[in-house]
């Protein structure tokens, strides 16, 4: 299932780099690095991702009980490599019912973590108050990593950035009571950095989240 690299800011069609250009260009956001379709989950989906990724590919590890792999997608293309990741996860949430999670790692202004939590990007910007004590803490490659809860989103989700090896580090979690999640020291690897577990990796279904905010 595979579609047309869209702008990973907005969604909109993308014109190919070509004669007058260099570059990737939406309509609307000029120059972007593309967002490719969604890959459905399995071992070796992810490993395309991580392949060409230049920017982490976090995936909790392990997994919260009964929660499942449910997609990934990058944004780059074969030339740039990945300059941001979203990992989809799924599972029953700590308050009942199903959870959902995508974790995004971005460079600065590509605009696909923004996008997800719903708020105008690129980055979280006046949605974020770092001046604040962090409202969670992950483990992010071994290192404590803080995170705050960003104002005025959407109120069906949670949405938590930080940074993480200089790059923006998203969590985006519906619904939003789901967001427990992040305080209870959530454990999260770099794909790239992993060895032979990755093959123990329990999939589900592709994530409809990944496919596009709503």
């Amino acid at each position: 299932m595979r579609g047309e690299p869209t702008c990973p800011k907005c969604g909109g069609r993308v014109r190919a780099p070509g004669l007058f250009s260099d570059s990737w260009q939406c309509a609307v956001h000029g120059a972007v690095h593309p967002l490719q379709p969604p890959i459905p989950p399995s071992v070796e989906g992810l490993g395309v991702v991580v392949h060409r990724a230049r920017v982490p590919v976090w995936m909790p590890w392990p997994l919260p009980v009964g929660w499942l792999f449910t997609g990934v997608a990058s944004a780059g293309d074969d030339r740039s490599g990945g300059r941001a990741t979203v990992v989809a996860c799924s599972g029953p949430g700590p308050l009942g019912g199903m959870g959902e999670m995508l974790l995004i790692a971005e460079e600065l202004g590509v605009g696909l973590g923004a996008r997800f939590a719903g708020i105008e990007g690129p980055d979280p910007g006046s949605y974020i108050d770092v001046s604040s004590p962090p409202h969670a803490k992950v483990v992010a490659a071994g290192r404590p990593t803080p995170l705050w809860h960003l104002n005025g989103v959407p109120d069906d989700r949670a949405v938590f950035a930080g940074e993480a090896r200089g790059l923006w580090l998203w969590a985006v979690v519906w619904p939003e009571q789901s967001g427990l999640l992040l305080y209870d020291e959530l454990v999260l690897t770099d794909v790239r950095e992993a060895g032979a577990e990755v093959e123990l990796l329990p999939c589900g279904a592709l994530s409809p989240r990944i496919l596009g905010p709503v």
